[in-house]
């Protein structure tokens, strides 16, 4: 179940990114414009279906969405690795629709962190730099640089092969940056790496991106990564955008049901009357500040208070707690009100916390409450 703590730590990781050392940009950002962008594989299977989008210079901006939703086409596409059926992309303000890959100023770091193995860290970083022909006083001078920043130490002499997981993920984001692209694509880069290690590299990421003020497209399945990491985000589905916004936009207020559910909203109910701001549902009849003209309901979990006693007041509904998982700053709760089932989740700080069997009174803010869209 997500809840606000994970917003707030988001809005935390990125005010902390910001209030790090600055630095020098390596060169200036650039925006990107997708327009009408469409792309098919075979017959049946539509990737892209007419994408609009525009990044702007110098973002973390994150594409989001399960798998075969269409992320990693786009991010692709934006790379030059595939070509769209039809629709127009510019990088900077320049029309790169048919530039091949080596003549975009675009680097991809990759999940498999695609280095290698047999070489020393400082040969990894240099590679590609070797390869467009810079003086070996100017490549040692640029690979320096790049480990000094990245803080990769002792490191630069080692063999690949013999870093943990976490290292070579930076020094695959290192070798990216050396070559001081417009932009960054970032495919899942994160997702092989065990918990800690991954929370630990999102803010090193982030740090890295806000100190260069460069723009990062990042491409993720993850919606807690997403919410920390992201200026903004990109919903997809089927090929489709379905929502872009700020983190804490995406996830207060969903634009239709399917983001709603994919940022792990479960409390979703069908209105089926209206009278004013007073809604009919499955619950209940609830008001809601500002209802809107969709069919469905959506209560975040976070909004709920649980009370003792009965209810005593309009948005107060009975309840049975039929589940709790107990999980240190918070508390998750499976709530049975009447035929209906509902989620909702306590912080635990200086509460009494209900106990599975007890009876207690749900009580939701009308300013809370949010009407979408199937």
């Amino acid at each position: 179940m997500t809840d606000s703590l994970t917003l707030d730590t988001g809005e935390a990781s990125r005010a902390a990114a910001q209030q790090t050392e600055s630095a020098e940009p390596t060169r200036e950002a650039s925006s990107i414009e997708m327009q009408g962008l469409h792309k098919r594989f075979g017959r049946d299977t539509v990737a892209l279906d007419g994408v609009d989008l525009v990044i702007e210079a110098g973002e973390f901006f994150t594409l989001l969405g399960p798998s075969g939703c269409g992320k990693t086409t786009l991010l692709r596409i934006l790379a030059g690795l595939e070509e769209a059926d039809d629709g127009r992309l510019a990088i900077g303000g320049r029309d790169v629709t048919e530039t091949p890959p080596h003549k975009r100023s675009v680097n991809t770091v990759f999940q498999s962190y695609a280095l290698f193995p047999h070489l020393s860290v400082r040969e990894n970083l240099a590679f590609g730099l070797k390869m467009r022909g810079m003086p070996p006083a100017d490549r040692e001078a640029r690979v320096a640089k790049i480990a000094e920043f990245i803080h990769l130490g002792d490191l630069v002499d080692r063999r690949v092969d013999q870093l943990s997981g976490g290292q070579r993920q930076r020094i695959a984001l290192a070798r990216a940056l050396v070559n001081e692209p417009d932009v960054l694509l970032l495919d899942e880069p994160l997702s092989a790496l065990d918990a800690g290690l991954r929370s630990q590299l999102q803010v090193e990421l982030l740090r890295v991106q806000k100190r260069l003020g460069m723009t990062f497209v990042f491409v993720t399945h993850d919606q807690q990564e997403a919410m920390v990491m992201s200026d903004r985000i990109a919903v997809l589905n089927g090929g489709v955008i379905q929502q872009v916004g700020p983190p804490r936009e995406v996830y207060e207020h969903p634009a239709n049901a399917f983001v709603a559910r994919f940022m792990g909203h479960d409390n979703l109910y069908p209105i089926s009357a209206r009278d004013g701001d007073r809604l009919t549902t499955p619950l209940g009849v609830l008001s809601a500040e500002a209802a809107g003209e969709g069919g469905l309901l959506l209560i975040r979990p976070e909004t709920l208070d649980l009370l003792p006693g009965e209810p005593a007041g309009d948005n107060q509904l009975p309840a049975t707690v039929s589940e709790r998982l107990y999980r240190g700053s918070h508390a998750e709760y499976r709530l049975e009100v009447g035929e209906s089932t509902l989620q909702a989740t306590l912080n635990n700080r200086g509460r009494h916390l209900p106990e599975v069997g007890d009876r207690v009174t749900v009580r939701v803010a009308p300013e809370d409450l949010v009407t979408l869209s199937e």
